[in-house]
């Protein structure tokens, strides 16, 4: 009797120990889902964040147009304020240059002088009007 009871115990081990043993097709199967499961987070999270990057970048980047279109306003008007005085400026020294020229005589040499700087103030202008033309 003894054997066939020692039998009988050493088979049910055998079944329990089969019974509570994974079978390595499930084992590799979970990893496998596992594995493809962090693949796919991996990826949606990366698209995530290369959508929140772009947002950002964008963000920032309308906000330096929209400085830079301000500043480049902001020149631009004073620019225009120089460029209208210095043409007040030649204005009035044409006027000055005239009345010099029909009231001079062959004794003075105001108009040599009134010349020289009216052809200073042309070159200023000349200069500013270069710089315009660069902001444009």
């Amino acid at each position: 009797m003894q054997p066939s009871f020692e039998n009988e115990r050493e088979a049910s081990r055998r079944s329990r120990t089969k019974a509570n043993r994974v079978s390595p097709a499930w084992f590799l199967l979970f990893w496998f889902v596992m594995i493809a499961v962090g693949i796919t987070a991996t990826y949606y999270y990366s698209q995530h964040m290369k959508q929140s990057m772009i947002e950002q970048v964008q963000a920032q980047t309308n906000a330096q147009i929209t400085s830079m279109q301000r500043n480049y306003e902001k020149q631009l008007k004073q620019m225009n304020e120089k460029l209208d005085q210095l043409q007040s400026k030649v204005q009035s020294f044409n006027e000055l240059l005239e009345f010099t020229k029909d009231n001079a005589s062959n004794k003075t040499d105001n108009s040599n002088k009134l010349y020289s700087q009216l052809n200073e103030v042309k070159k200023q202008l000349a200069a500013l009007q270069q710089k315009m033309e660069l902001l444009k």
